[in-house]
């Protein structure tokens, strides 16, 4: 029978404690990281547009999917129960698989859709008929601002025609083909037009510029918001400037101003 040495007996007994302590902090560590892994990776569905949605549109259930999040990347004012959105009307545009954010939705009170769910309180929406000239072919968009421009003259005191901007940085609300009927057979035809929102006062001036002149749109860049003052343009002051031609091999300029032409030596 072979004897076994105590000190063998001790080493070994110290190597399975270090072994098992080994085992037992490893088996801790791994618990520990697949908690913060699940903890990490635990997600959280979100309405978002299932397709590019405008303004003034009534949310309807095939407009909405359901998107997983990050816990910690949700979005303040976003929505995880679709049915809440279902009926409410949007007031900004939303891009495809863009959270919708209570922010962007009409209050509760507004069933109905359209143009109307959008206007600003305390002001209204009138739609003018244009053409691709008037309405700068087809660049103007729902919620660009545009500058209306009106050429008319006034018969009753023999005024001559005379072109000035009668409104600034006025909103878009919407902007598009309309079908009408024409003739006798109501044959269906397209019309551009487009809506804008304006004051009872605004609202009275584009009624004017439309009815007795013509009007023109000049689309404004985004972030300009200054209000310009202009004289406005006729046709006699339309050609009075002053342009300077130099003639060649000379030391003179001929002057146009006007209908008379000068020369000038230098």
């Amino acid at each position: 029978m072979v004897k076994i040495k105590p000190a063998f007996i001790l080493v070994f007994g110290i190597a399975i404690v270090i072994a098992l302590s080994a085992a037992l902090l490893s088996y801790n560590h791994l618990q520990k990281k697949s908690k913060l892994r699940a903890k990490t990776t635990t997600t959280q569905p979100v309405a978002v547009a299932a397709f590019d949605l405008s303004w003034g549109t009534p949310i309807k259930k095939n407009m909405i999917k359901m998107v997983p999040f990050l816990k910690e990347t949700i979005p303040p004012g976003s929505f995880s129960d679709p049915s809440v959105l279902a009926g409410r009307t949007l007031i900004y545009p939303v891009k495809a698989h863009e959270p919708i954010f209570e922010s962007k939705l009409a209050p509760t009170s507004v069933k109905d859709g359209g143009v109307a769910a959008i206007i600003t309180p305390q002001k209204r929406a009138m739609s003018v008929k244009v053409d691709n000239v008037i309405g700068i072919s087809g660049f103007i968009h729902p919620g660009n601002r545009v500058d209306v421009l009106a050429t008319m003259e006034d018969r009753d005191n023999k005024s001559p025609t005379v072109t000035r901007t009668v409104l600034e940085n006025i909103l878009v609300l919407a902007a598009g083909p309309e079908v009408e009927k024409e003739g006798k057979k109501g044959k269906p035809t397209g019309v551009d037009v487009v809506t804008l929102e304006v004051t009872p006062e605004e609202g009275e001036k584009l009624a004017l510029a439309t009815t007795k002149g013509k009007i023109q749109l000049a689309l404004r860049n985004f972030v300009d918001n200054d209000d310009v003052h202009t004289k406005g343009a006729t046709i006699a002051n339309l050609f009075r400037t002053s342009v300077s031609v130099p003639k060649r091999n000379s030391s003179s300029v001929t002057l146009i101003q006007g209908n008379s032409v000068r020369e000038v030596a230098f």
